[in-house]
């Protein structure tokens, strides 16, 4: 489904001539098809799974956020926003992102539901966590409330 996406939104900006999306697509593509090549030497032949797509999503949005911050202090304010309008054509991709609130009722759900009461758990949780809201929740900033919830 993703990868169709993909497909669809690059002939959309060629047809459009927005080069910022094209090159940017193209990039996921090229992200996806070298992902897709290293899974194939762990057998599986599809690819890699949605899951794992948005997954890459999420490390190119952090990648992005950690240059822009670079580029501002750099004073490279033009490379900064590229890295911007790099991030809002990746974000068209995304499923729409858990709020703060969201993610601490997540977060206390799946503490909860799996028991977890210890830091010992905390790769537990943070796997559930994974499974359930790939691609939808930050888990850098998820790993820090489950970190509080059990210390």
């Amino acid at each position: 489904m993703m990868r169709a996406a993909f497909s669809d939104a690059l002939k959309e900006a060629l047809k459009n001539k927005d080069q910022c999306a094209v090159s940017t697509i193209r990039l996921i593509l090229a992200a996806l098809k070298d992902r897709d090549i290293a899974a194939r030497g762990n057998g599986k032949t599809d690819g890699i799974s949605e899951d794992e797509i948005l997954s890459m999503l999420q490390t190119m949005l952090k990648q992005r956020a950690e240059s822009i911050k670079l580029y501002e202090q750099g004073g490279r304010l033009e490379l900064a926003e590229q890295e911007k309008a790099e991030m809002d054509v990746i974000r068209r991709f995304m499923p729409e992102q858990l709020d703060e609130a969201e993610m601490n009722a997540a977060v206390e759900t799946v503490v909860k539901e799996i028991g977890a009461k210890e830091l010992k758990d905390m790769g537990r949780a943070m796997a559930a966590l994974k499974e359930r809201y790939a691609g939808r929740m930050d888990f850098s900033k998820a790993s820090g409330i489950v970190r509080q919830m059990l210390a």
